[in-house]
């Protein structure tokens, strides 16, 4: 192997080996991307999960917190409601006696015993009690004389007094009482009013306890929430009491009316606002109707994208040098068995035909070794088999132009006959003699040659000259040609000879009697018809068939040694199989072989 042949060859190898390593880390970056988008993927799903968790648990302590602080007030006002005290004893009972300002002194004592009981008395903007005209009043706004009035007048008073004794539905109102000096400051309330229980004489609005909440209690509760956290509190008419949201980020309209409309107490769902991804987690209270809910946008969410860029990154190259190495070794085992099938082929197209059989391994790459030895043998094979036929056909050769000779010499030989019979004036004899010499020399110029209809049809009129001085004018020819532009038709050469052969020797000799050839030449659709038909003694039809496939029915007194079948087949080789002989034939009436070939000029 010379040096330009080894770089070839290397680079052939190294062409092999990149694209094999090229494929293999083409396969390896897609797997290492989606391992990596999956692994990107699962950490921001469990962080996602991670952080709903949260978020359920915060909006659920939030609520039990504001439980406590809501079922507080709530039994403050039936105890308000419900309990009979010392200091209505008397006017309760009596209507008619006269009013005890000492035990009112008292009474308001124990009114405000009642708020500061609870753990969140300063949220109670103020509780009445009302009763016929007489007004108790306690919390951390100052009373008036028009405060029992201005609740009185309060749209929500009717629908709060005359509701069923389980509804304690909060609702944010605005706030009945005046603001001044060491009077109220908020301007919204969360009203609980109830009818005094203990007194039946009594209309639902002449006697009722009223205790008014402030938002704070939910703003403050709201104040020791993370700063990042975005939770609101709502009524269940769809009231905001207070939020985390201080600059309105999202438009929470549909939220609510969503959340309130939804049939379950508690969950989370993901939606899209202001083109963010973001978790909604709420609970809602059954009694009160509070809605407690947080929004929490993915951007606030605690992903550490360093983390995740390191982790993405480790993974991606450490997939990578894997593959990397895997195609390397794969490349080299498989480098080897073809850098051996190549060195085979090279001796090969040297005209090294040896088996090699360490290229015939047990896998595929072997299956191509194995392949490759057989076929270097049947090319060894096929080369001897040429030789020899070349030597053959040399032999074949050198035979034929010693018999050329005879040709040759048979010529001279008829043309010295031909002269001898002329000087003698044998007429007879000349025609004989030329005849037979022109059928000769068209035999020896080639077989196959294609020839005009005319030169065949001159050619068989040589042959007819010496079959009827054979057999004493036992038969007539006639020749019918329909157009006279058919004379210039090309046909294979010997085409008709074989066929009137035929008709003398099979047809008209065994009738006996004298007959008449008749070739008769046609065009129809594109293709050419010649007819041979003869008046002798038929063929049967069992025979017909066995005519045209017995190519073994050749006699020695053929002058061409061409029998039937031998012109059909060779018809159909030059042609193709849809042209050749067909035959017709009456017992003792006639037969009639028709030639078809396509028409050529």
């Amino acid at each position: 192997m010379n040096k330009e042949e080894r770089q070839k060859n290397g680079k052939m190898q190294k062409t092999f080996q990149k694209k094999l390593i090229l494929y293999n880390m083409l396969v390896i970056i897609c797997i290492a991307s989606a391992v990596s988008f999956y692994n990107y993927r699962s950490y921001c799903q469990d962080v996602i999960i991670s952080e709903t968790n949260n978020s359920a648990n915060r909006v659920r302590t939030l609520s039990e917190r504001l439980q406590v602080a809501y079922d507080e007030m709530v039994n403050i006002v039936l105890n308000c409601a419900e309990r009979k005290s010392l200091f209505f004893a008397t006017t309760l009972d009596s209507p008619n006696k006269p009013y005890n300002t000492s035990m009112a002194v008292y009474a308001s004592d124990v009114l405000r015993d009642f708020c500061a009981i609870s753990g969140y008395s300063r949220y109670i903007n103020k509780i009445v009690l009302y009763h016929n005209g007489l007004v108790l009043q306690a919390g951390n706004s100052f009373g008036a004389s028009m405060d029992v009035e201005n609740i009185m007048k309060a749209p929500w008073f009717s629908s709060l007094l005359y509701r069923e004794n389980a509804q304690y539905t909060l609702s944010l109102e605005d706030n009945p009482f005046k603001s001044g000096k060491g009077r109220s400051t908020v301007s919204k309330l969360l009203p609980l009013l109830r009818p005094l229980q203990y007194s039946a004489r009594n209309k639902p609005e002449e006697s009722w306890v009223f205790l008014g909440i402030a938002p704070t209690l939910f703003s403050d509760t709201l104040k020791s929430l993370p700063s990042d956290v975005l939770v609101y509190a709502v009524t269940e008419g769809g009231d905001i009491i207070a939020s985390t949201d201080r600059e309105q980020e999202f438009d929470t309209s549909p939220i609510i009316s969503s959340l309130l409309a939804s049939k379950e107490q508690e969950g989370n769902y993901q939606m899209k606002l202001h083109h963010e991804n973001c978790v909604i987690t709420y609970t809602k209270q059954p009694v009160s109707g509070l809605l407690f809910f947080e929004i929490r946008p993915e951007s606030r969410m605690q992903l550490d994208h360093g983390v995740i860029r390191r982790t993405v990154l480790i993974i991606f190259f450490f997939c990578i040098a894997i593959g990397l190495t895997l195609s390397l070794l794969i490349s080299r085992q498989l480098g080897a068995p073809i850098s051996r099938l190549t060195k085979r082929l090279e001796l090969i197209s040297k005209g090294d035909f040896e088996p090699d059989h360490s290229i015939e391994t047990d896998d595929e790459i072997g299956m191509i070794g194995r392949q490759i030895n057989q076929m270097s043998g049947r090319i060894s094979n096929l080369l001897e088999t040429r030789v020899e036929s070349e030597k053959e056909k040399k032999d074949l050769e050198i035979k034929m132009l010693q018999a050329q000779i005879n040709p040759h010499f048979l010529y001279n030989t008829l043309d010295s006959i031909k002269w001898i019979a002329t000087m003698q004036k044998n007429s007879g004899i000349v025609s004989v003699v030329t005849a037979l010499s022109s059928l000769l020399k068209n035999m020896a110029k080639g077989f196959n040659e294609k020839v005009t209809l005319r030169q065949e049809l001159d050619f068989l009129q040589n042959y007819v000259i010496i079959e009827k001085i054979r057999y004493i004018e036992l038969f007539d020819i006639d020749i019918i040609v329909d157009q006279e532009e058919l004379y210039d038709a090309r046909i294979i050469k010997l085409t008709l000879q074989p066929i009137v052969e035929n008709a003398i020797f099979s047809g008209i000799e065994p009738s006996g009697r004298t007959g008449l050839i008749t070739i008769r030449v046609w065009v129809k659709a594109g293709v050419l018809h010649i007819s041979v038909t003869d008046n002798g003694i038929g063929i049967s039809p069992e025979n017909i068939e066995k005519l045209l496939t017995d190519t073994s029915r050749i006699t020695r007194s053929n002058m061409s040694g061409i029998g039937l079948p031998n012109v059909d087949r060779r018809f159909k080789l030059v042609y193709g199989e849809d042209y050749g002989l067909t035959i017709e034939s009456v017992v003792d009436q006639y037969t009639t072989i028709t030639i078809t070939l396509p028409l050529e000029f």
